[in-house]
């Protein structure tokens, strides 16, 4: 299904060209799912559920580099990220697939969000961050790269994207007569 999509685009994505693909009867198709829709957002569920990172054990910084690592692989070569620009075609064209897209991508951020929130409230990451801004940041740049740029974002580069983004200040007093106190 995700094949179909990321090979014909969503507008001339079918449920028969879908079933035809599986090899089973439109009929099949209908029995499970009312459209190409629902068909879409479970087949991404699924996908979404066979490949999160563990995220149980580490620090909140580990578990980040950990999320962000997994983006990175599954925007650079997934069906997922096969299937992407036909799917932002497709929220342009159709209201329905928008709100869908929205949808899916907003439950998928909540895990980082809540993430980076735990990390601030941990102390782990500096107070003055705002969770979701840092999550559109952190997010953004890797879906950036993948959708405007020729090179899918280095896995190596997420420690820097974090530091970047999430850097904690280290500040220096100075004392009345200008030492470091």
């Amino acid at each position: 299904m995700l094949d179909e999509l990321s090979d014909v685009g969503y507008g001339a994505l079918t449920i028969e060209s879908a079933a035809r693909r599986a090899g089973v009867g439109k009929a099949t198709i209908y029995r499970h799912w009312p459209d190409k829709i629902a068909l879409i957002a479970d087949a991404f569920k699924l996908l979404q559920q066979q490949r999160d990172p563990e995220l149980v054990t580490g620090s909140p910084r580990e578990k980040l580099e950990r999320i962000l690592r997994h983006v990175a692989d599954v925007v650079a070569d997934s069906p997922f990220s096969a299937c992407l620009p036909a799917l932002i075609d497709g929220a342009e064209r159709d209201r329905a697939v928008r709100r869908f897209h929205h949808q899916f991508q907003a439950e998928a951020r909540k895990p980082t969000i809540a993430l980076i929130a735990n990390g601030v409230a941990s102390g782990d990451f500096p107070a003055r961050i705002d969770p979701e801004l840092a999550a559109f940041a952190l997010l953004g740049a890797i879906f950036f790269c993948r959708l405007m740029t020729g090179t899918p974002f280095p896995q190596e580069r997420v420690s820097a994207l974090i530091d970047t983004v999430i850097r904690r200040e280290r500040v220096t007093r100075l004392n009345r007569r200008g030492e470091r106190a």
